[in-house]
């Protein structure tokens, strides 16, 4: 049992869309994320995920709508919900991400930005 310094964390990794583990809650991971540009269209079928943007404004975009998460603020994508997620004007973004470690990360798509194991920091 310690403390974790967000921005200590952070301040560790560069590489975009590439979440890093810092604690687990029972089944849960609490990975953080620095964002760029735009992600890839996606779902998980068996999984909510829970975004909090640390720094930055963040966009998730949805097949119907887009909504805007501010520095501070957090949406939860429900499970079977199709979104991607998008930064604004080459911002950079810090997210901390709450889900089940079963959480595939680009869901049922596979990309070149798809990484099947996050490094523990």
């Amino acid at each position: 049992m310690q403390t974790i310094n967000l921005k200590e964390k952070f301040s560790t990794f560069k590489k975009y869309w590439h979440p890093h583990q810092i604690a687990v809650v029972d089944n849960m991971q609490v990975l953080l994320a620095k964002l760029k540009d735009e992600f890839v269209w996606h779902k998980h079928e068996e999984e909510d995920e829970l975004f909090f943007v640390q720094k930055g404004t963040l966009e998730m975009h949805f097949r119907d709508k887009v909504e805007i998460i501010a520095e501070g603020e957090l949406i939860v994508v429900p499970k079977g919900v199709e979104h991607c997620p998008k930064t604004q004007n080459g911002e950079e973004v810090h997210v901390l991400l709450f889900e089940k470690l079963s959480t595939k990360h680009t869901g049922n798509v596979t990309s070149e930005k798809t990484v099947s194991e996050y490094p523990k920091i």
